[in-house]
């Protein structure tokens, strides 16, 4: 039920926010962080998530990176399980971005080029800017769903975030269970907040 919720929302989300192209995509998303980061530069982490929810689940296939990220439990649990690990792992995911990108220029990311690879999937290389420092790149993976193409990856400075989060999860599976790592989950959005 919240997976189907989950995209009935990004799909009426969809028609608010471009993401008809792979580019798109990634440049609503960028926009969309600078325009929060300009607009209410005091918002708390709690004000950022709110306003960044529907912008996060509209370009991110969230439900897909939850599934892919578990992968070979993924078909052991059962549906409400599934839906516990995915309505955490969207909270957190929205989190991670309320609580990094508070703080923005107009000029913080750049795109430098976009290309649909052989697979059928997308890469939109880009950069945050950084004024005293190397640009950081940033490496999006993107796929196409029926209401626009949606970030399934990102690799920022060569490090992939979904082999990071597969890495993490499996140690605290490897020795617990699925209440353990949504708990963890959990804990991780708790002290973001």
């Amino acid at each position: 039920m919240v997976l189907a919720l989950v995209a009935a929302s990004a799909s009426a989300d969809a028609t608010r926010y471009q993401i008809d192209t792979p580019e798109a995509t990634v440049q609503t998303l960028q926009k969309g962080l600078v325009a929060l980061a300009l607009e209410r530069p005091d918002a708390t982490v709690e004000e950022r998530y709110r306003a960044l929810e529907p912008l996060i689940v509209t370009t991110h296939d969230l439900p897909y990176i939850a599934q892919f990220a578990l992968r070979r439990q993924w078909n052991d649990l059962a549906p409400a399980d599934r839906e516990r690990f995915v309505a955490a792992f969207e909270k957190l995911s929205v989190l991670t971005y309320a609580s990094r990108f508070g703080k923005l220029r107009a000029d913080s990311f750049k795109i430098a080029s976009s290309k649909v690879l052989a697979s059928g999937r997308a890469q939109v290389a880009a950069a945050i800017v950084r004024p005293d420092a190397d640009d950081v790149p940033l490496e999006y993976l993107l796929e196409q769903r029926p209401e626009g193409w949606k970030i399934i990856n990102i690799i920022a400075d060569g490090v992939s975030d979904l082999a990071l989060k597969r890495a993490e999860y499996q140690r605290v599976l490897g020795t617990g269970t699925i209440d353990d790592l949504v708990a963890y989950l959990d804990d991780q959005a708790k002290r973001l907040e």
